[in-house]
């Protein structure tokens, strides 16, 4: 008999509940009992510090995001211990209110390893400020040709994303994704999982109608009369949380507006709190925070090898190098951190047979940050972390569009004043669907690797095209208009390692088994006009899904 979708991992997961249960304390298996990899013969003998430092553990995750989450607590609850390498620290919420920088007053806790804050990337570099230099939450990555935003912590993107979860529509979906990752399937079965855990809902109309989410209201006229299609969003947000702020039993965050550097009343889900608590409660999962991997290879006996340091609250290493051998190895570092560790291990040699299409195929979901002025009375800069619906212009003549509402920082809010009036700014992303045509590129001489965005290149005319189309007409039809539009930052990096060309359909890489990517990698560069948090969980549940029938 065919088995129903998903059966398989529930069955295991039925099978291992009893013995999760049962358990009263975390093994600490890291601290003792581990084999040495040296003595199982996975490595060079002539390799001394493998032989003194090294540990085995059947899986090892890297990277602690949406897929890195995901795998985390499937593999924990099939019973197979897991160490997972975070670069970044904990962030646990702080009952004074203080876990998280805010917009107003920055600092290293803000940004990871910079001595400045980055409003010079989208344009302002009057409002740059000086910082300590942290592992903070928000990474700036500059290719050549783009600025990308990135999460690091243990939660990876989660901590820094708009908490937005939206599934592309089935066409666009269909249009982005290779026919062996079904829709049905993943509307049924993956979605699902996904949302039981997160919890994600859609903005209560209790709060729709407070002023501090006038500018949501706002923006769903605004579309309407543009004629757009609409739809809402849900948010992996604690409303309840929200409601507490508004009634000053918690600090104003959401409604504050602030997002991007965390909201300290903890209204939203990050993973940290869900996801991966659930994973270390299985008692065979073990999060390593500040581990930064350098490199990924390969033993003897086909079993993967990882070289991580760990790192001081200033990014210095602190000790030794620390070597891990494992028997499945799970990439999760976001699709440029998942993509350099291959680019740097096929081009060094350490993992020579990775294929013509590691390091191809990116782009970063169409993503182009835009600040819309003259509107209606918006009270911009409140009511967080983000907009609560998405506006779809699927008839655009060079290519559909969607605009999704972002916060408008209140320091940037404030340094608008000299447009018109601040309180009747709003911001966006706009989401298109870009050729993915970035790359990136190893540097023997750097021992580096680059992500390369041909902005110029004329196969973007059609999407940089849509994007100025869609915002004409909103802005024709309301008698608005758009101060700025940057094409070269996003939050939404994809590709790399995508589906079906550098990596099987179910994540795993080709020709290497055991090796897999589960994060935003996969994706080739745009997710259907949809923010990609969502569909990343979804995709890294089904990939845990199948790697775990096979196991069985």
């Amino acid at each position: 008999m065919k088995p129903h979708r998903g059966q398989c991992h529930d069955s295991t997961q039925e099978r291992t509940r009893k013995v999760v249960n049962a358990m009263t304390s975390r093994r600490q298996f890291l601290r003792g009992g581990l084999l040495s990899a040296a003595g199982l013969g996975l490595i060079d003998p002539a390799s001394r510090a493998w032989a003194r430092q090294s540990d085995f553990v059947p899986a090892v995750v890297i990277g602690s995001g949406f897929g890195g989450a995901v795998a985390a607590l499937r593999l924990g609850q099939a019973g197979i211990d897991t160490v997972v390498l975070e670069r970044g620290r904990r962030w646990p919420i702080r009952s004074d209110g203080n876990t998280f920088a805010t917009f107003e007053n920055p600092d290293g806790r803000a940004y990871w390893l910079r001595d400045r804050t980055a409003e010079d990337v989208l344009g302002l570099p009057q409002l740059v400020k000086p910082i300590d230099r942290y592992l903070g939450v928000l990474e700036i990555v500059e290719g050549n040709g783009i600025y990308i935003g990135a999460g690091a912590g243990v939660g990876g993107g989660s901590l820094v994303f708009n908490a937005i979860m939206v599934k592309p529509r089935r066409e666009l979906f269909r249009r982005v994704f290779p026919r062996q990752i079904d829709f049905d399937e993943m509307e049924d079965v993956y979605y699902p999982r996904v949302k039981r855990i997160l919890r994600s809902a859609p903005l209560p109309d209790d709060l729709l109608a407070t002023e501090f989410y006038r500018s949501s209201r706002v923006s769903l006229e605004q579309a309407q009369t543009a004629g757009f299609a609409t739809r809402p969003v849900e948010l992996a947000v604690d409303w309840d949380i929200v409601r507490n702020e508004i009634a000053g039993r918690a600090v104003a965050s959401a409604i504050a507006g602030q997002s991007f550097y965390g909201l300290n009343s903890g209204a939203k889900r990050s993973l940290d709190r869900n996801y991966l608590a659930i994973a270390e409660a299985t008692g065979h999962v073990e999060i390593l925070p500040r581990h930064s991997v350098t490199t990924i290879g390969r033993g003897r006996g086909g079993h993967y090898s990882v070289t991580a340091f760990r790192l001081g609250d200033d990014g210095q290493v602190v000790g030794r190098p620390q070597y891990f051998a494992c028997k499945h190895l799970f990439l999760a570092a976001g699709s440029i951190g998942t993509t350099s560790l291959l680019v740097r291990a096929r081009d060094t040699g350490a993992l020579p047979t990775l294929n013509e299409h590691i390091g191809q195929h990116w782009a970063a979901n169409g993503d182009i940050p835009v600040t819309r002025g003259a509107l209606p009375l918006t009270n911009s800069g409140t009511g967080g972390p983000a907009g609560h619906f998405i506006m779809e212009d699927l008839g655009n003549p060079f290519g559909p569009t969607s605009l999704v509402e972002l916060v408008l920082p209140p320091h940037i809010r404030d340094a608008l004043g000299a447009f018109g009036a601040p309180p009747h700014f709003a911001n966006y992303a706009s989401l298109g669907m870009p050729p993915a045509i970035g790359s990136f590129a190893y540097d023997s001489s750097a021992d580096a690797v680059t992500l390369n965005w041909p902005g110029a290149d004329p196969r973007l005319g059609n999407f940089l095209a849509a994007a100025q189309q869609t915002l004409s007409v909103l802005d024709q039809r309301n008698g608005s208009f758009t101060l700025s539009v940057n094409p070269y930052v996003s939050a939404h990096p994809l590709g790399g390692a995508v589906l079906g060309k550098a990596c099987e359909f179910d994540g795993q890489v080709k020709r290497h088994p055991g090796l897999y990517v589960v994060d935003g990698a996969l994706i080739e560069g745009s997710m259907g006009l949809a923010n990609p948090s969502f569909t990343i969980a979804a995709l890294a549940e089904r990939c845990l899904n199948q790697f775990l029938c096979r196991r069985d």
